[in-house]
């Protein structure tokens, strides 16, 4: 065949060949632009009773430990998009037909007034929160007192302590007396004049450091002293808990949290030898509360071998609709119904779920 026999004769043909390449291009470079939506599928899970890269996940020492069986798993999601890079449209169609994906927009997880370095900030922040109400919760399930202290989660930029202060600082002392609330920090802060320096102790990664904290004028109100940070109570038991996991962020660790140092605090298993996974925000108090990527958090359970899920009662409405084929799923309000529901399982019996009253 010669090659002039494919090259259109009129320049109707050649402009119809032109039309048809520059949609395909069209197609192609559409498929490729970014779009404000975020990929959620199923994540990583993380054994809370085991090892990640060789430490233990959560660690406690300074008090009698009991050996533990089964898993305590901690499912997340995966997340493309927003602040972890750009989402394509081809990736964001290929993501509406997969069962085990959601395509959210960026807005709904994210503030708009956060830029991708903040809401990674804050999603950190709230992983470090779990953490802590996870120890108030588990520790008040046992009978255990904990000590609180205020800790930063914020600071504003270019504000006072901006530089001097970090979120993750937990105020032990400020003017050499020890603090435990906010309200503490609030009120040494006024006693200073704007401009001055208040001597503060803090924790940070471990150690206790000396600082000099500038203080300033509050910008809405001139006339009172402020630090430019936000605070929020942080609890801590009378011995060592130390979680190693890093790379994970956002609330809803709290429950399976709570649940592996009380395992690990008592002699009874609560897995009875089983792979069990959950999820689930919880307050100081025990309460737990809902999260988002549910449905892709039961598929990550189920692959890893899961024979129960711990679901948080307010999400039931995706639970219903989405809990995998063959996955019990227990409904809980509470750290006392995610025992009981374990309780439950061991003895053989038939968990609380989406289905039955509370």
């Amino acid at each position: 065949m010669k090659l002039a026999a494919l090259v259109p004769r009129t320049s109707r043909a050649r402009a119809m060949v032109l039309a048809s390449v520059m949609a395909v291009i069209g197609i192609v470079l559409s498929m490729s632009l970014p779009v404000p939506y975020v990929i959620v599928s199923p994540g990583p899970v993380f054994d809370t009773l085991g090892e990640y890269r060789g430490e233990q996940i959560v660690q406690i020492s300074g008090t009698t430990t009991y050996p533990t069986d089964g898993q305590i798993n901690m499912t997340t999601v995966s997340e493309r998009g927003g602040p972890y890079g750009p989402l394509t449209v081809g990736e964001a169609v290929y993501a509406v037909f997969n069962n085990s994906m959601a395509v959210i927009p960026r807005e709904l997880l994210f503030p708009p007034e956060l830029n991708d370095e903040q809401a990674k900030q804050r999603s950190a922040k709230d992983f470090d929160e779990a953490q802590s109400n996870a120890v108030a919760a588990a520790l008040g399930e046992l009978d255990i007192p904990v000590t609180t202290h205020p800790m930063v989660t914020s600071v504003v930029t270019d504000g006072p302590a901006d530089g001097v202060l970090e979120p993750g600082d937990v105020l032990l002392s400020v003017d050499g007396t020890p603090v435990t609330t906010g309200a503490e920090v609030v009120a040494a802060v006024q006693t200073q004049e704007p401009g001055q320096t208040l001597p503060m102790l803090v924790a940070r990664d471990g150690d206790q450091l000396p600082l000099e904290v500038p203080v300033g004028a509050n910008p809405d109100n001139p006339e009172r002293s402020y630090l430019g940070v936000t605070l929020q109570p942080h609890y801590e038991a009378p011995f060592d808990i130390d979680f190693t996991l890093e790379g994970v962020g956002g609330p809803s660790a709290g429950l399976v949290f709570s649940l592996a140092i009380i395992d690990e605090l008592q002699p009874e298993s609560l897995t009875g030898g089983d792979v069990i996974a959950g999820t689930g925000t919880i307050d100081p108090a025990g309460k737990v509360g809902a999260i988002g990527g549910i449905g892709q958090k039961m598929v990550a359970a189920q692959n890893a071998g899961a024979v129960l899920f711990l679901a948080p009662r307010a999400n039931c409405d995706v639970v219903r609709t989405s809990a995998p084929d063959g996955l019990p799923v227990a409904a809980v309000e509470t750290l006392d119904d995610a025992l009981t529901a374990l309780a439950d399982h061991r003895a053989g019996r038939p968990v609380v779920g989406c289905d039955e009253p509370a």
